[in-house]
């Protein structure tokens, strides 16, 4: 089988396209998955470009999504012919965070999914939303979970609120829909005058650019009319944190979900007593938690936004435009 590595010195010119052995048939309580797509997000970029360290050799991508081709004795959730989607954290299948790494994360600590097939535990694995195809069906592994958590889980998000959402990616993107679809009010940052745009179209009720204005938390705040934001959903990390408290109300929510500014920085404390704000760190979420978030997918009709399409074999390629921040929402991976 055809499977993407990366080869030392890791870097993007080092992704190669490999023979791999057959994983062969699946032995108990497990189950052979053909997989046929995938979507990037930045944990991925960081693998790929040697930020994040990992092994050489590495299969990349922690996305995953393909067709179930066998099942092993005692499987009895998954069938031969079912649509599957990964899980980011394989071993935490329920209940509070139990991990605090990316040890068993695929991808990263073990082999990824840009691969054609993987014989793997079926708790890896839940069903996927309904009449998704491959892509669409993996963007809800990382980015469409990691919004879930934020609003839904932790945030107990509910008609009615306010939600800032910082960028147009895929967590952001995704958590547009979310929100929109549970009735709140929802402002969007961006840099691009077309995304906000198109952000409005998809149902975003205050748009601002924040290179025009660099005190969006402010103004963020005179658009509630200076009670602030129940929920922000910070990507950014320290340099964005400042104008998220700024934005938030009084024991408000943020989720701090992202380190794209950076992995540490300074952290405005009097402000955020001040505001008396849960500021929580989270990282994707449970096995669980997909599956209630796959139900209400199904429930609701929402489908992911996907920016462009790559092959496996212009994996590459694909990072660079990810590098570029030109998309707007997720970036497949089809095979």
């Amino acid at each position: 089988m055809k499977a993407m590595t990366l080869q030392p010195p890791i870097g993007l010119d080092r992704l190669m396209l490999q023979d791999r052995a057959d994983p062969g048939v699946p032995g108990a309580g497990e189950i052979r998955v053909a997989l046929h797509g995938s979507s990037l997000n930045f944990h991925d970029l960081g693998v790929a470009t040697g930020r994040t360290p990992t092994a050489d050799g590495r299969i990349p991508l922690a996305d995953g999504a393909g067709v179930v081709e066998a099942v092993g004795s005692g499987v009895a959730e998954f069938a031969v012919g079912d649509q599957v989607v990964s899980c980011f954290f394989p071993d935490w299948q329920d209940g509070a965070p139990t991990v605090g790494d990316f040890a068993r994360t695929p991808g990263d600590g073990i082999d990824g999914f840009a691969q054609d097939y993987v014989v793997l535990p079926a708790t890896a694995f839940t069903h996927a939303p309904r009449d998704y195809d491959a892509v669409e069906a993996a963007t809800i592994t990382t980015a469409g979970l990691t919004a879930w958590r934020a609003l839904i889980v932790d945030g107990k998000l509910k008609a009615g609120d306010t939600v800032l959402l910082l960028g147009t990616g895929g967590v952001s993107i995704w958590a547009l829909q979310l929100a929109t679809l549970m009735g709140a009010t929802v402002a969007i940052t961006s840099s691009s005058g077309e995304k906000l745009e198109r952000a409005r179209g998809m149902g975003a009720d205050f748009t601002l650019n924040y290179r025009d204005q660099p005190g969006w938390g402010r103004a963020v705040r005179d658009w509630t009319g200076g009670r602030g934001v129940d929920h922000v959903v910070e990507v950014g990390g320290p340099g964005t944190l400042a104008q998220s408290i700024e934005a938030v109300r009084v024991g408000g929510h943020i989720s701090l979900i992202g380190v794209l500014t950076g992995g540490a920085g300074e952290v405005p404390t009097a402000a955020l007593m001040g505001r008396q704000a849960r500021l929580q760190g989270l990282i994707v979420g449970s096995r669980r938690e997909q599956q209630d978030m796959v139900r209400a997918l199904d429930a609701s009709g929402i489908r992911p936004v996907i920016d462009r399409r790559f092959a496996l074999d212009q994996l590459a390629d694909a990072f660079r435009y990810e590098m570029s921040g030109g998309h707007f929402g997720k970036i497949g991976i089809e095979w």
